[in-house]
């Protein structure tokens, strides 16, 4: 077992080195910095990250992020490249090369063809007067004063500090393209944001045989049997041209049971309500919910969906959005 002090000062001896190195970048967002960008930004085509061990696995995150934010990109082996996978690269690519050495066999024995492709070359490295410094368009210089590794050989600090380098160019880039939150949602359909983004009120709606109707003319005797039939506590009030005119709910049901029994039989258009909240069917289903959530004096838990013409064609509940993941 560990001293417990010994960890905890390592841990933070670790933390600080790797802050330091992350800070110390802010001196390198100099003019080849944005040259680089630029280029990038000009890219008709593909930004390909490439990096052996470590710097491979910071490359693949870089290639993700930078594909997730507007940028056309994905990460290829060095080693597989120069056994085939080169083919994928093309003459209006660009290419981004991470070796904290600048000396990383792999990626030194493919340049030559990166070049006579006629790929552009950005460097990530923490030598400029390296193999991959002197081959490249573009140098950003990712150097670090000390691994956080206390004897100087895992890579670490240098790590943290290209990572954190390669969200700088994929931020930049992001903000310059106006890259949207609707735009990553649509990168994200799986995800949550992707589903608060994406989805309609139409594609979560109950509608046709499952949307609650109920003509103003019928009791609310009738109501019940329906409410119970489609299982929404709720429906919607329409006139002899199926025009939407209110909200019947059970809670109306209940609230005037315990003072008149005899109310059943009355027609449901004197005791629905006549201005319930509504939404239109082409809005954000996590617009319905910010409605729901926004009602006063307490939150509501279902939505008549109301389209241009004024018709009720659909009913949006609650546990429609949770199901869906919009909450």
């Amino acid at each position: 077992m560990g001293d417990t002090a010994f960890i905890k000062d390592k841990a933070l001896e670790t933390l600080q080195i790797e802050a330091e190195a992350v800070l110390k970048l802010k001196e390198r967002i100099d003019e080849e910095f944005v040259q680089a960008v630029q280029a990038i930004l000009a890219c008709k085509a593909r930004v390909i990250v490439t990096g052996m061990g470590k710097s491979g696995h910071i490359g693949r995150k870089i290639a993700a992020t930078l594909a997730s934010t507007g940028t056309p990109a994905f990460f290829m082996h060095p080693a597989e490249a120069f056994h085939g996978d080169l083919g994928m690269v093309t003459e209006a690519d660009i290419v981004i090369a991470i070796s904290n050495s600048g000396e990383s066999s792999e990626i030194v024995k493919i340049l030559p063809i990166i070049r006579r492709i006629g790929a552009g070359i950005i460097a990530m490295s923490g030598r400029r007067d390296s193999q991959l410094g002197k081959f490249c368009d573009y140098f950003i210089d990712t150097g670090v004063e000390r691994e956080a590794c206390p004897l100087g050989l895992a890579p670490t600090a240098s790590t943290t500090a290209t990572l954190a380098m390669g969200d700088a160019i994929a931020m930049a880039l992001m903000s310059v393209r106006n890259f949207t939150s609707e735009d990553f949602a649509l990168f994200h359909p799986g995800g949550a944001l992707g589903r608060r983004l994406l989805l309609t009120v139409k594609n979560v709606m109950h509608t046709g045989e499952d949307n609650p109707l109920i003509h103003k003319g019928k009791t609310a005797k009738d109501a019940l049997f329906v409410m119970t039939d489609k299982g929404l506590g709720a429906a919607s009030v329409i006139d002899d041209h199926g025009q939407f005119l209110g909200l019947i709910t059970d809670g109306i049901i209940r609230r005037a049971l315990a003072q008149d029994n005899n109310f059943l039989d009355e027609p449901v258009e004197s005791i629905m309500f006549k201005e319930p909240l509504t939404i239109a069917p082409e809005k954000m289903a996590a617009q319905a919910l910010h409605v729901m959530e926004q009602h006063k004096p307490r939150p509501i838990t279902v939505l008549p969906v109301i389209d241009a013409a004024g018709q009720p064609v659909g009913m949006v509940h609650l546990t429609d959005l949770l199901r869906q993941g919009v909450v």
